[in-house]
């Protein structure tokens, strides 16, 4: 038996359907991206209020609401480091009305949790690089008897274990910032998880915890309120924003360069064209007088990765985290 082929108008008619199909397709996601957004669109953050995530999240989403007249509501889903929201984001509807604001904690935790519900990378569509700020060494002046880094290392290897530091939870930036610190200078501070940067700062400042290493977005309002004390930032260069506070180079930790970034996703599947206008109107915010004058008193550099480029730096970010954690030996607590 001969087997039949398709013929070249049979052919022709089947391509010209599927473009036609394809043509059909492309006016929906344009018209979508052009009325979007119909609704409230939902931010989960993964913290609770009041961390670096927030210090970020609520004056870029303002800008927004008052850009557009439309309204980003910011739903706060704190636990598990960061990773509890992150879970509750991936399933979310992929509608373009559920977007994910995370954060560096977010490159950590692939290797610090074993089995988590989510993929960083596959789960989600990347958007764009909200900020960057560097870490800060911030102490309660009434606990530690330190006004620099200096001082602060000579009394940890004179009173070993006698300070602890609070994190915003197992596996975030923060631990992991405490965990290298310790490494580096070989000293030993013990880690006190909580649900948050909010929760951890609150402690700090009211005197149950010594010490944090936090983004100092979130510390910044205090530091200039005289609350707590900043003595380093783990950055190359001192803040733009917080001139007097010396680098950890200064102190004499050269080696000890850490930063905090916060970035925004939407769950796979979502509409690109949504995703685009979702970056636009993030661009134009960002750009602004407001912002820009905001993100400066907050220490953080101005973004600039967007998309893929955003995606491929959380991927690079995700295996230099890999090693710090196995070159450390954190553990979860």
């Amino acid at each position: 038996m001969t087997r039949s082929t398709p013929s070249a108008a049979h052919t022709r008619r089947t391509l010209l359907a599927s473009a036609a199909a394809l043509m059909a397709l492309a006016p929906w996601g344009l018209a979508q991206a052009q009325s979007w957004p119909t609704k409230p669109v939902t931010i989960v953050v993964p913290f609770p209020p009041g961390g670096g995530t927030d210090a970020f999240a609520r004056p870029l989403f303002a800008a927004m609401v008052k850009n557009t007249g439309k309204q980003f509501v910011i739903d706060n889903k704190g636990g598990a480091g960061g990773t509890l929201g992150a879970g509750i984001a991936s399933r979310a509807a992929p509608d373009g009305y559920t977007f994910f604001m995370g954060a560096v904690h977010h490159a950590i935790a692939p290797s610090m949790y074993p089995k988590l519900d989510y993929n960083i990378e596959a789960d989600f569509v990347p958007v764009g690089l909200i900020s960057s700020v560097p870490q800060v060494i911030v102490v309660n002046p009434n606990k530690v008897p330190a006004t620099d880094l200096k001082g602060l290392l000579a009394y940890l290897r004179k009173n070993p274990a006698k300070l602890n530091y609070g994190s915003a939870g197992n596996g975030t930036s923060h631990h992991l910032a405490g965990e290298l610190f310790k490494l580096q200078t070989k000293t030993f501070i013990t880690h006190i998880p909580y649900r948050g940067a909010g929760p951890a700062l609150q402690d700090l400042i009211a005197g149950q915890v010594d010490l944090m290493f936090d983004g100092l977005g979130s510390s910044a309002g205090h530091i200039k309120g005289g609350r707590i004390k900043a003595l380093a930032v783990a950055s190359p260069q001192r803040a733009p924003g917080f001139p007097d506070v010396p680098t950890a180079i200064e102190g004499g930790v050269p080696t000890y360069q850490v930063a905090t970034w916060y970035g925004l996703w939407a769950p796979k599947g979502t509409p690109q064209p949504v995703v685009d206008a979702m970056a636009a109107e993030m661009k134009k915010a960002l750009n602004s007088v407001e912002l820009k004058a905001a993100w400066a008193n907050l220490g953080a550099n101005p973004p600039n990765l967007w998309g893929p480029d955003f995606g491929r730096f959380v991927g690079s970010e995700v295996k230099r985290w890999a090693e710090v954690v196995k070159n450390s030996g954190a553990k979860l607590d």
